[in-house]
């Protein structure tokens, strides 16, 4: 059985699924390697427009790092492991086009530090959330340290990875760890219409608005509205910047091609 799976569920909205469902999806060797398998095709890809990652079954998006295949490591495999989570995450940030966490159920550890690295995490009211690393004598080690500070703020995140607190999916949104709160049972459907509105705009524009938004929050105000100026000036010469503004004049949908 395939760790990771992979399908293009509409036009231009690709779906991997996190398939462990027995483990709690829990990041094994094999699942890494899968999953880093699945990133080498989307990175060979310039059609998709929005990526969705979720977690198979009901009960988990994902548990973090594979406790029981970790127990029998050495600590320089741990440490490897470890590098292997965070280089992976990274890859899923570094996408050009914008990724969403489906978070169907928990979604603890590197689990959580996947669904950071997307740029919209989408819960069911169903789900539960936490950093819990310091729980078990380490810290988060693939970001978690540093993405969910620039979330929700040094102080909350703190609290959250010091207590090694896991909260529910209500709380979190309070706290502002996911963007939308979805009632159980219709987090897919929900996720698919929000992917669908996106997929329908400008797959330039959306693409150097996340370039935008990602290089500029790593600098200061000035840089970084440089840095809009120069992701704005690469859609000028675009068929689809066209598009959009004789759409306009006409009143009808524009159909982006992407060029």
């Amino acid at each position: 059985m395939n760790t990771v799976l992979f399908d293009v569920v509409e036009d231009y909205i690709g779906l991997i699924t996190l398939n462990r469902p027995k483990a709690a999806n829990a990041f094994s060797t094999e699942l890494l390697q899968d999953l880093n398998d699945c990133m080498d095709l989307i990175e060979a890809r310039d059609d998709l427009r929005v990526l969705i990652i979720k977690g198979s079954g009901e009960k988990a998006f994902c548990a973090g790092a594979d406790l029981k295949e970790r127990a029998s490591m050495s600590k320089n495999e741990v440490v490897q492991t470890v590098k292997t989570i965070k280089e992976t995450v990274n890859r899923v940030e570094a996408l050009p086009m914008p990724v969403i966490a489906a978070i169907n159920g928990a979604a603890f550890g590197g689990g959580l530090e996947l669904a950071l690295a997307c740029d919209i995490r989408m819960a069911s009211t169903e789900a539960s959330l936490g950093l819990t690393e310091t729980s078990l004598g380490i810290i988060p080690g693939a970001g978690g340290t540093q993405r969910l500070p620039r979330l929700i703020g040094p102080g909350r995140a703190k609290y959250l990875i010091y207590s090694a607190r896991r909260v529910s999916s209500q709380e979190a949104y309070q706290l502002g760890m996911i963007e939308v709160l979805v009632e159980r049972g219709k987090l897919v459907e929900q996720v698919l219409s929000e992917a669908s509105i996106i997929a329908g705009n400008g797959p330039i524009g959306v693409r150097q608005a996340k370039e935008a938004i990602q290089s500029g929050l790593n600098t200061n105000i000035e840089t970084g509205l440089d840095i809009e100026e120069a992701c704005y000036k690469r859609t000028i010469p675009t068929n689809d910047r066209l598009e959009g503004i004789q759409a306009f004049k006409e009143k009808r949908k524009p159909n982006f091609s992407g060029n």
